[in-house]
């Protein structure tokens, strides 16, 4: 659910052009819990784990990172193919279509519940999950996954609205904020169909789970008058246009908004008074799995106390391993990330009415996906979202023909000097 495609692609490329190689990264000592190094890792050599993710959402050992997977590669033996996806719904038409081969899966809750219900998904051996035992109880025994046969936690997180200080009047508690006329042409909305109409339901005290197509006509005609004063729909393009200033109010979810904050510090953040969504990202093996062993085994290194951290600093989420969320270090990260990042992602997510997504009825997915047409929402940002792609692309083109001319023009100087 991280991250966006901005003009700090065109800086990095400008920087490995011209600074003329890459540096490599430093070795980093990690000691391993117990319950990670007591296995016997040998009879894996060579296998292939398969593991489908969503985008930027494992620490890769940029700027000093942990390199997750390739360390569980130096520690097992067990090679990592690795592949992204940006929704839950990509997620699933990916495994409906019969195009994916995987064994590792990481899905939100609601999609877990649906995948379940459809037979996808592996019962777990937590034999060989020893790290489970970091896992907070209160992520346990879920809606979505009763009896956790099929799941372990891996993230948790909020939705809430990020907004511009400087832009917008006051300090704002409530969804109308959204509603509110005064930023017309200022206020972005999730181009995500769930999370958009959910924003609605909680707005009126509606429920998000509900069966009852009236109450999807009340969110619908919310998102309706709302369209009117939107600037548009977005999902990762929320990150240049709130840093940029170039919109005001936006609804995103709470560990993204420090990405934000860190190129943008007159962004602010709430949890609405009216209730928000809280979801959990948990890892599945998927039923077809033929590496069903080295997959329990992955899902444990992920939950290796300081695998965990690694992670969660990474992606500025919610921890729901217990070792992460009480480790010294980790708290003073989340300090100097925001003087309130601990409260935001602990402490105040506990003082708002929450509700998770449940898997809805396949008649009123139909009816929320034939309302969603009818708004004409996720026609709104496509040449927005296009546009940076071609502007970044254009400048890269630019950058690489002034690089390669420079070597040119430099090969022949020395060239005449040679002769």
């Amino acid at each position: 659910m991280k991250r966006f495609c901005s003009f700090a692609l065109v800086l990095i490329v400008i920087t490995a052009l011209f600074s003329g190689c890459y540096q490599e990264d430093e070795t980093i000592e990690i000691e391993y819990a117990e319950t990670t190094t007591q296995f016997d890792y040998s009879k894996f050599e060579g296998v292939e784990l398969s593991v489908y993710n969503w985008g930027y959402y494992i620490s890769d050992g940029s700027e000093g990172s942990i390199n997750v997977n390739e360390e569980f590669e130096k520690l097992t033996g067990i090679r990592i193919v690795y592949d992204n996806y940006d929704s839950n719904e990509s997620l699933y038409a990916k495994l409906a279509g019969g195009g994916a081969d995987y064994d590792v899966i990481i899905p939100s809750d609601y999609m877990i519940g649906r995948l379940i219900a459809e037979d996808r998904l592996a019962e777990l051996d937590f034999s060989n999950i020893p790290n489970y035992k970091y896992i907070d109880e209160r992520y346990k025994n879920t809606a979505y996954d009763p009896e956790n046969k099929y799941s372990v936690p891996y993230n948790v997180g909020m939705v809430g609205v990020i907004y511009n200080t400087t832009m917008v009047e006051g300090e704002p508690k409530s969804w109308s904020l959204m509603w509110d006329e005064k930023y017309k042409g200022k206020i972005l909305n999730f181009n995500n169909s769930r999370d958009a109409f959910a924003i609605a339901q909680f707005y009126q005290g509606l429920d998000i789970n509900s069966t009852d197509t009236a109450v999807w006509d009340k969110a619908y005609n919310a998102l309706a008058e709302q369209k009117e004063i939107l600037q548009s729909y977005v999902m990762d393009e929320v990150f240049n246009k709130m840093e940029s200033g170039e919109a005001a109010v936006a609804p995103y979810y709470a560990g993204d908004f420090f990405t934000m904050y860190g190129n943008n510090e007159d962004l602010a953040f709430y949890y609405p008074e009216e209730g928000t969504n809280q979801f959990i990202d948990a890892i599945c093996i998927l039923k077809n799995s033929v590496n069903k062993d080295a997959a329990e085994l992955y899902i444990n290194f992920l939950m290796d106390p300081e695998i965990a951290r690694a992670n969660a600093e990474y992606m500025y989420y919610a921890s729901p391993n217990t070792a992460v969320v009480e480790n010294e270090d980790y708290i003073a990260f989340l300090e100097e990330l925001h003087p309130d990042a601990y409260n935001i992602l602990y402490e105040s997510a506990e003082q708002v009415p929450t509700d998770a997504f449940a898997n809805l009825p396949d008649e009123t997915k139909g009816y929320m996906a034939d309302k969603w047409t009818a708004l004409g929402a996720t026609i709104t940002e496509e040449s927005s979202n296009n546009s940076v792609y071609i502007v970044c692309a254009v400048l890269i083109v630019i950058i690489l023909a002034i690089f390669i001319y420079d070597k040119i023009v430099k090969w022949k100087r020395a060239k005449v000097d040679y002769e």
